[in-house]
Parts: structure tokens; C-alpha cells; sequence
């Protein structure tokens, strides 16, 4: 595997284009062009389900049904992130009816496992691996949901190429390899796992072909019998039998109980732009929050790496993390204020604690009613003008290690993320989703369609999509550079899972290489604790309509192993 992969010599160190050294003050960085096509583009962290998209698209297929291939493909080209054991979130752009469509995806807790057994069992916390932190997965309801309001293609045509690359095999890409290999050791203790997702004991080498026929058999099951194929057949049986086996208490009825759940994408301004997220159990409106935080500021004059621009980006985010970990749960057990918290009036009562010669050490969460995930994000647009933000994920690396025999897909670990404290927003409680950190997003300009966009890695998420915006608007770079600009990555709010203490210290700003150091002793003596980022952080994917031109822009993070494309 390279260095940079390794994170030991991340790709702010290579050589700078020009474009990227003009536009930028005091931040070099490599980047590459920009995927421009007329027609259709969709972006993906893995070249071959980026083609399958395409395929698909060609073959008369809508964008959405194209995100559907490209997510299935994924889950057997990359399940160190995702599978049809994960959830799945998505915002939709509809060119009939002009608007934007959201679908939260993501599944409940074992209805017969309850906060009393955790607590009589001695838990503090729910474990990150095994059968207790296994939720319902809603990725296939999700493919259904979506599918009958914006498909066209059958979804046999849909899976088709994912099953023939489980049966007749593909190489390995590089980073996957990398982190599949981490996964084995930790994962190969649960039965099934070895047997279905190592060569011999070990993880598949960079190259190396790699076929899953249970997971051919189970996705052609599920093309041949629907959505109830999956949650009220053999393999919620399967399943079932399975955790039970392990001692944990998800069960067939669970898997038939479970239904998504269509919402509405809530959004605010940035300057010229509305930026539209996912309403809670998700995170999404952290970044409105941090957007909010930040629009009074200058960035611009302060210039892209300039001590100022950091020191606020950071001491926004520490503000909309500690609304994160007091308010963001399932709306269903606590509701959110969330027109409050994504409100401008809010924003101005929060944004007078920012102080800017002084590292906050510590921030209680506001008022409004009076870490690490492993994820995939795909988008694609069609020539219709359908544009799909989609993101999946199984939480923690490959998930719980949950692997049931002849399915061919791990179990998430989602319900780590739940809190075993009575009282908490996020407190376990059965049948409830728990707090969800992937995000799918979107921008319009003056209602129109403009952005479809994420970025991947647990917390990294909503810092992530905040910087994008920043990047594109304030430093006026375009698709590419602003997913290749060097990434600031603040870690050590409080959390809204688990035990873990209120922040108390300030945390850690963790920087990618290309800030100046100049910057790096600034923020030092500004307070910040400052590291050398070994990241990546996250992934990113994106596409922008050009509505002058009538055509399609694409970008994909150099940091991973995908790309866009389109014709």
C-alpha cells in the first residue's frame, strides 16, 4: 500500500497545480481536474461502481436507480463501509416536481432487548462488536422506498451487475485492501466471518480477485421477492436463528416490523447558498449550525489557511457539537428543536461566545427550546435532471462481525451508539433508532439544483460538508479543489453516545498538510492543541449542474481509491 494511504504522506505534500496555488493563500495543494460530461455523471469511491452506474444510466435507467446499482455494487466492492447490513439516507432532486425528497433509512434496536437487562449485566456502555449492538439494517427497505417513487429500471436489471461481479469476482482496490485486512483480526472471532469474507483466514490483497456467492444468492433473492424477500423470508430467519445463537435478542420479528421513513430535508442560507440536510436521528444539522455560526466572518478577506479561518471553524464546531450531543436523537423518543437550532436568531445568541484571540476550553450546549464511522457516499445525476445524494455505512469498520452463514453481508453496529443512562436523548430504549452519524447533502441556488455532496468519516461529517460549502463560496475554488483542500478535523466535543466526558479541555485540532506554519504556532498561542493529521479524513464525492452551460461536473476524493464519471 502507499505512504499516503498509510497517511504518512497525505496528498497536501505532492506537487501544486497552478490553479490550486493561485486561488488559494498560503495553502498549496495537489488536486486534479474536474470530471465534466452533458449528459449523466455519478461519483463513487470505487471506479467499477462508478461504471455500473453509468451502465445503468445508459441502459435507460433514472439516476436513482443508478445510486441503488452503484450502493449494492459497493457493498461487495467495499464492506469495509457498507452493505445491505447498514443503513442508508438519501435526498433526492425531482425535476418533475421541483423539490427535494428525503428518506431517513436507518433501523430500530431489538424490541426485546431493553436498558434494564444492559444495566443488570453490568454494561456502562454498549459493546462496539458482537450480537448487542446489531440494529435492524435498512439499507434494502430504503432501495424499495426510493426506488417506487423515482425508479424505472426493474430491480433485477438494477443488481444484475453486482451479482455477476460476486459470482464471476473483481480485484481488490488499494485502500480497501487496506483497511480489510485491518478488520480480519478483530472480526474473525465471530462464526461466519472467516468463512465468508477472508482468502484462507486473511483479508484479500490489493489485485487479488474476490468473489461472494452468498451474497450473489442473496441479492438475487431479494430481486426476485422484493423488499419482503429480505424482511419477512428465509433470511430474517436466518438472520434471527443467527443472533440468537450469539446470545443477542434482534430477531425476525424486528426484521418485519421495520419501516424507513420519508422526511423533509431542512435547510438555511450561506451567503448565496441554502444547504439542505436530514432532520434527526442524523447529525446534518451540525453543519447548518456551524454554517450559521460562521457567515457574519469574513473568511474570504481572511483567506483560505489563515489563522482566523481556522480558529473559527473550530470554535463554531465546538458550539454546534455540544446542541449535537444534547439534542440530536430519534424524533420519535426526543423531538429536536430543530428550526430553533438551525435558525439565524440562534446562531447570533451562540456566535457572541466565540471569542477570537482565545481557544474555548469548554462549552455548555444552548437553549433552543426557550467517533468513528466507516462509510460509503455515492451521488449521481441523469439527464433528466434527477440528482441523488446517498450515503450507507455499517458504522464501526465492517460492522458488528455479526456475519449469519450462506448471506454473504455483515450486520451493522449502529446501536454502539446509544447511551445506557436513563434520562439522555439518546439513552437505549427498544424499538428506537439511535443517534446516526451519516449524512447525505445537497445545495440549490435561488431554488434551483446545484449540489449534490458528502463526505464520509464518523464526526468528520458535518466539519466536512461545512468546509466544502466554505471552500466552493468563500474561497471560491471549484469541485475538485474544494474536496482536495487540506481538511481541518476538530475532535474531542462531547459526544452524544456512550460515557464519554464533556469536553474540558478544548479538544484537538487536527490539520492535514498545507497549513502554513505560520497558522499552526498562531492557533497555539491562541490555546488550540494542535496535531499533524495521520487521516485521511473522510471521503468526499460530488456533482454540480452548470445550469449556463447544461452540463454535469463531477469530483472524487484523491485521498481514496474512486472516481467520477460520466458521458
Amino acid at each position: 500500500m502507499s505512504r499516503i494511504l498509510a497517511g504518512l504522506l497525505p496528498a497536501a505534500l505532492l506537487a501544486v497545480p497552478a490553479m490550486a496555488a493561485d486561488r488559494i493563500t498560503g495553502a498549496a495543494f495537489a488536486t486534479r481536474s474536474e470530471v465534466i460530461a452533458p449528459t449523466a455523471m455519478a461519483a463513487t469511491s470505487h471506479p467499477l461502481a462508478t461504471q455500473v452506474a453509468l451502465d445503468i444510466m445508459k441502459a435507460g435507467g433514472t439516476a436513482l436507480d443508478a445510486a441503488i446499482a452503484a450502493n449494492a455494487a459497493l457493498g461487495l466492492m467495499e464492506p469495509t463501509g457498507n452493505g445491505i447490513g447498514g443503513d442508508l439516507f438519501a435526498i433526492v432532486w425531482d425535476p418533475k416536481t421541483q423539490r427535494l425528497h428525503g428518506y431517513n433509512g436507518s433501523g430500530r434496536s431489538p424490541r426485546r432487548l431493553t436498558l434494564d437487562w444492559f444495566v443488570d449485566n453490568g454494561y456502562r456502555d454498549v459493546p462496539s462488536h458482537g450480537p448487542l449492538p446489531v440494529t435492524v439494517p435498512g439499507t434494502v427497505d430504503a432501495w424499495f422506498a426510493l426506488h417506487g417513487r423515482f425508479g424505472r429500471l426493474p430491480m433485477r436489471r438494477i443488481l444484475a451487475p453486482t451479482i455477476d461481479y460476486a459470482r464471476n469476482g473483481h480485484p481488490v482496490a488499494e485502500t480497501i485492501a487496506y483497511y480489510w485486512a485491518r478488520s480480519v483480526p478483530r472480526l474473525s472471532e465471530f462464526p461466519g466471518f472467516t468463512e465468508q469474507f477472508t482468502v484462507d483466514g486473511r483479508a484479500p490483497r490489493k489485485g487479488e480477485m474476490w468473489r461472494n456467492p452468498f451474497l450473489a444468492d442473496t441479492l438475487e433473492a431479494i430481486a426476485r421477492g422484493g423488499r419482503d424477500a429480505f424482511y419477512k423470508g428465509d433470511i430474517a430467519r436466518v438472520v434471527g436463528e443467527y443472533i440468537a445463537a450469539q446470545g443477542g435478542f434482534l430477531d425476525a420479528d424486528d426484521f418485519a416490523a421495520h419501516e424507513g421513513e420519508w422526511v423533509e430535508p431542512v435547510s438555511t442560507t450561506y451567503r448565496d447558498v441554502e444547504v439542505w440536510e436530514l432532520p434527526p436521528n442524523g447529525q446534518g444539522i451540525a453543519a447548518l449550525q456551524i454554517l450559521n455560526l460562521l457567515e457574519p466572518y469574513d473568511l474570504a478577506g481572511y483567506g483560505f489557511g489563515s489563522p482566523e479561518h481556522v480558529h473559527l471553524f473550530v470554535e463554531a464546531k465546538k458550539l454546534a457539537f455540544e446542541d449535537r450531543a444534547r439534542w440530536y436523537a430519534d424524533p420519535a423518543f426526543q423531538p429536536a428543536p430543530v428550526e430553533r437550532l438551525i435558525g439565524k436568531d440562534y446562531a447570533r445568541e451562540r456566535g457572541a461566545l466565540i471569542d477570537m484571540t482565545r481557544a474555548a476550553r469548554s462549552v455548555e450546549a444552548g437553549n433552543p427550546a426557550l467517533q468513528r464511522g466507516d462509510t460509503i457516499y455515492l451521488t449521481t445525476a441523469d439527464g433528466d435532471g434527477m440528482m441523488v445524494s446517498l450515503i450507507q455505512s455499517n458504522y464501526r469498520g465492517m460492522g458488528s462481525g455479526m456475519t449469519p452463514p450462506g448471506l454473504g453481508f455483515i450486520l451493522q453496529d449502529r446501536g454502539e451508539q446509544f447511551v445506557l443512562a436513563e434520562g439522555h436523548p439518546n439513552s437505549y430504549a427498544p424499538g428506537k433508532r439511535p443517534f446516526h452519524t451519516i449524512i447525505p447533502a445537497f445545495a440549490t441556488r435561488d431554488g434551483k439544483p446545484w449540489l449534490s455532496f458528502g463526505v464520509m468519516g464518523g464526526a468528520m461529517q458535518p466539519q466536512g460538508h461545512a468546509q466544502i460549502i466554505i471552500n466552493l463560496v468563500d474561497f471560491g475554488m471549484n469541485l475538485q479543489e474544494a474536496g482536495d483542500a487540506p481538511r481541518i478535523h476538530h475532535d474531542g466535543s462531547t459526544e452524544p453516545a456512550g460515557q464519554a466526558l464533556a469536553m474540558s479541555d478544548g479538544g484537538v485540532v487536527e490539520l492535514e498538510s498545507g497549513f502554513p506554519q505560520a497558522t499552526v504556532r498562531e492557533l497555539m498561542r491562541r490555546g488550540h492543541h494542535v496535531k499533524s493529521a495521520h487521516g485521511p479524513f473522510g471521503g468526499y464525492q460530488a456533482i454540480a449542474r452548470d445550469h449556463a452551460q447544461g452540463v454535469w461536473i463531477g469530483a472524487s476524493e484523491s485521498r481514496k481509491d474512486g472516481h467520477a464519471a460520466g458521458y
